[in-house]
């Protein structure tokens, strides 16, 4: 007699396994299962902002044609621009505010803008027309998207567009000037992310509080030292300190590391990406013997002691001479990096969150989704500022990270570090 087991969930070895007739059927890390279930709410909260977005650049085109352009001189205009103020519009079905504006007649009176009559009306918004136009705004449906969002309301496509891509600029150049100077930041992240040969690095820094605040982007035909470079320089520009002492969380990359080295000295601390570390070594492997390094990796990493850790990775690379010598090579080549924050003595959670560049990499996984569909890229200024609205969209639902109260002892570990560095050079 055959017995019938119900499919089941059980957390095995800090993964998730999905269970039934058959045997194992899918196993992810608990990290990659709280981004795929997080990434609907943030889309759609992207396709919202996204929508309100071509709703005021369809009112500012209207008032343009009414009024001439903003600021403009013309004698023979027969209305005024007439300032903005806050209006609920019907977005999905649900009321939303947003700024409206507004233009009088020589008359004084206010000219009721017919754009906004039609936003105000809540069967005018089809849910399949925001749906299309979210993924078509990325993708080689762009023309065929605003069009229907158009027909809709009887707006020039044309006009919308191009309101539309000069309010995602300005986003994209107030994200780019940001003032770095009042943020007491003592981490920093930099990883690069690539959108079909366009390729973007990006910085994030970790303030006392355990918040994390996006610092800028830097685009490049690769991630060679120059760009990391630049991207650097532009964040000193902007008012970061350069004069003091970060943890550097970095992917691994020879030009990133090169950069820190020319902008903050040789001595600066980084921490290499554990995460990155195992993927580059398993790369080397056969299949049958990637399970085996990665265990006893991971295990190494997850000691609490740096000399234990430290052993246990010799160890490793010892055992991969005789199987892979490139696999060790691998392995070996910036290890002692890797174990940064177990030599500050950095524990827990907090160590967790700064081994590896996965609090970045959570940000890049909404702009990956939103634009996987795409066939060509409109130019860099294109993968550019979708890359500024996705980074911004991803920060407004920052966390402080975990293990935040154990920040102040990484505050005092690079605190003495710095003073010792100025005794050795006195």
């Amino acid at each position: 007699m055959k017995k019938r087991y119900r499919k089941m969930e059980r957390k095995v070895n800090g993964k998730i396994r999905e269970v039934g007739e058959g045997g194992i059927l899918l196993e992810l890390p608990l990290p990659m299962v709280e981004v795929i279930e997080d990434l609907p709410r943030m889309i759609g909260e992207l396709a919202q902002e996204t929508g309100i977005l071509l709703m005021s650049a369809a009112m500012e085109s209207e008032c343009s044609r009414i009024a001439g352009s903003k600021n403009s001189k013309n004698p023979l205009r027969t209305a005024n621009w007439w300032g903005n103020d806050l209006r609920p519009v019907y977005y999905e079905g649900q009321q939303v505010i947003m700024e409206r504006p507004r233009v009088r007649g020589k008359d004084n009176k206010e000219i009721p803008l017919a754009t906004y009559e039609a936003f105000r009306d809540p069967r005018g918004m089809k849910k399949a027309v925001l749906k299309n136009m979210i993924l078509g705004i990325s993708s080689r449906n762009y023309e065929e998207a605003v069009s229907g969002f158009m027909k809709g309301y009887g707006i020039k496509k044309s006009s919308v567009s191009r309101h539309f891509v000069k309010a995602t600029a300005e986003q994209m150049r107030e994200f780019l000037e940001r003032d770095l100077s009042g943020l007491d930041l003592i981490a920093l992240f930099i990883d690069g992310i690539e959108f079909k040969g366009h390729l973007l690095v990006v910085a994030m820094g970790l303030d006392r509080d355990g918040k994390k605040h996006v610092l800028g982007l830097w685009q490049g035909a690769t991630e060679n030292a120059e760009v990391c470079k630049s991207l650097l320089e532009d964040m000193s520009r902007r008012g970061l300190n350069t004069g003091k002492d970060y943890l550097f969380v970095l992917d691994g990359s020879k030009a990133l590391r090169s950069a820190v080295t020319r902008m903050f000295g040789a001595e600066a601390p980084v921490q290499r990406c554990q995460a990155h570390k195992r993927r580059n070594v398993l790369k080397h492997l056969p299949e049958e013997h990637q399970g085996t390094v990665d265990a006893r990796i991971s295990a190494a990493y997850k000691m609490a002691d740096y000399d234990e850790a430290r052993k246990s990775l010799d160890l490793t690379v010892r055992y991969l001479e005789r199987l892979n010598p490139d696999a060790a090579a691998s392995l070996k080549e910036g290890l002692d990096e890797t174990l940064t924050v177990h030599k500050f003595g950095i524990t827990g959670l907090l160590r967790k969150t700064l081994s590896t560049t996965n609090p970045l990499e959570s940000c890049f996984s909404v702009t990956r989704t939103i634009t996987g569909r795409v066939k060509r890229w409109r130019g860099g200024d294109m993968a550019q500022r979708w890359a500024a609205a996705a980074l911004l969209r991803a920060e407004k639902k920052f966390r402080r990270v975990k293990g935040y109260k154990e920040l102040p002892k990484l505050a005092a570990v690079l605190q003495q570090k710095s003073l010792d560095g100025k005794e050795a050079a006195a």
